[in-house]
């Protein structure tokens, strides 16, 4: 539909459109051209949507934090998984992956060469010299937040250190060329060259997502540019950078008995960390991490 200068805007700001959006659609139209679309604009946030969605992130780092203060050796997955819930419900949360398209735990936890989507059980102890990445996902007052950080169990290898080291560098490579009207590719292979720089690999079928009034939104955020989705970076766009990098191989395998657990096809570890960023006029925020 045609909005006339002097109309409201489609933000729904209630500002005239030329006062408004003209200018940012202006520059989606000449990236469209060229073949680099925008996301629906529907769920583009606006600051009322961003300061909420903030709230949701603090509830999910405050849980990190918490586990960061009590995660050790001997500790098993579930004790995890039963942290999550608790304190994530005590401060008016809600677990945004349990029972998700049947997911059956408040957490992923995902060990050594377990990739993603681990699931806390009793009977999985941490022991000294794991490498161990913590997926939380939060939702409060109907709004989504969602990071991971990778946890050091005791005295853990010099190789395991590096890649744990190396990964976290390759997603803060990735947040520097997240800029307002760029290219989502620029920074996918900004992730894919810091990895294979160092002998790494990147998971290439797994990636981040936009996120915030839903678990998962558009777009899909891959992390190498042959098979990325190349999108437009627009003020308002909150999505994750989540690479999963493994030290052999990029090739994944899951689990057939339950159907989540995502393994490394070689057996060799495997790290990831996730923030979640917005990109704003000037650049980017961090929202959660």
């Amino acid at each position: 539909m045609h909005i006339g200068r002097n109309d409201p805007c489609w933000c729904g700001s209630g500002i005239k459109y030329k006062k408004c959006h003209e200018g940012f659609d202006a520059k989606v139209a000449q990236f469209e051209k060229m073949g680099v679309p925008c996301i629906d604009r529907k769920l583009l946030k606006k600051a009322s949507d961003v300061e909420k969605i903030k709230e949701s992130c603090e509830i999910n780092m405050a849980v990190h934090d918490i586990i960061a203060s009590r995660i050790g050796p001997g500790i098993s997955t579930q004790q995890i998984d039963d942290w999550v819930y608790e304190e994530t419900v005590r401060r008016g949360g809600i677990p945004a992956p349990l029972n998700y398209n049947g997911f059956p735990k408040s957490v992923c936890t995902s060990i050594n060469e377990v990739v993603c989507h681990g699931i806390p059980s009793k009977d999985i102890i941490l022991k000294e010299g794991d490498i161990v990445n913590i997926d939380l996902s939060t939702i409060y007052n109907g709004y989504f937040s969602d990071s991971s950080r990778m946890y050091e169990i005791g005295e853990v290898s010099e190789d395991k250190k590096k890649l744990v080291r190396v990964t976290k560098e390759a997603m803060e490579k990735g947040l520097e060329m997240v800029k307002p009207f760029t290219p989502l590719i620029n920074m996918s292979q900004a992730v894919y060259d810091h990895v294979r720089e160092n002998g790494y690999h990147v998971v290439e079928n797994i990636g981040g997502h936009g996120v915030g009034f839903e678990f998962h939104e558009e777009p899909y955020v891959g992390y190498t540019p042959f098979v990325v989705e190349n999108v437009l970076m627009v003020p308002g766009m909150i999505f994750t950078i989540e690479p999963m990098v493994n030290m052999g191989t990029h090739e994944v395998v899951t689990d057939e008995t339950d159907g989540w657990t995502v393994r490394t096809a070689d057996g060799l570890p495997s790290a990831q960390w996730e923030i979640m960023v917005l990109v704003t006029e000037e650049g980017n925020e961090v929202l959660c991490w």
